[in-house]
């Protein structure tokens, strides 16, 4: 079993997925627009809309972060990511300063990178796109006494 995260965006996900194809150093495997979707599928694109991301899948080591811009058909108004981070453990302080920094490059620190009790490092931004991440480089597990 994979447990894979997906993503919805308010017409930016092409632009958060070439950034964090950066950012994380990663292969982007997929990207298509609600414009290649076959009319097999029965969903009335609306021209303004064709452009739009319909599916992107990121590898990211031998993990995957997948995701959409918001449905031209969808009845719901798109309101954010909310109620979620994605959480990155990392096996260096350097690897852990490097991603850190470069998500939140024009995005918002909740809680610095910094030593915490359980790591050597930990932080809580919010990248440029309204996307909630978690950085930890955690210290080796002491054995119950």
């Amino acid at each position: 079993m994979q447990l894979s995260t997906y993503l919805i965006f308010n017409d930016n996900c092409r632009e958060a997925f070439e950034f964090y194809q950066r950012c994380f150093d990663a292969k982007l495997e997929a990207m298509a627009t609600y414009a290649e979707m076959p009319a097999s599928e029965g969903m009335e694109i609306p021209e303004e809309a064709g452009n739009l991301v319909m599916h992107a899948r990121l590898r990211i080591g031998d993990q995957l972060l997948m995701a959409s811009d918001n449905s031209p058909c969808s009845p719901a108004p798109y309101e954010g990511i909310k109620g979620a981070s994605i959480a990155i453990g990392v096996d260096s302080v350097q690897e852990a300063e490097r991603i850190f920094n470069a998500l939140a490059d024009n995005g918002t620190v909740q809680m610095p990178l910094e030593e915490t009790f359980w790591a050597h490092r930990f932080g809580m931004l919010v990248d440029r796109f309204g996307v909630a991440w978690m950085i930890n480089y955690e210290k080796e597990q002491q054995a119950a006494a």
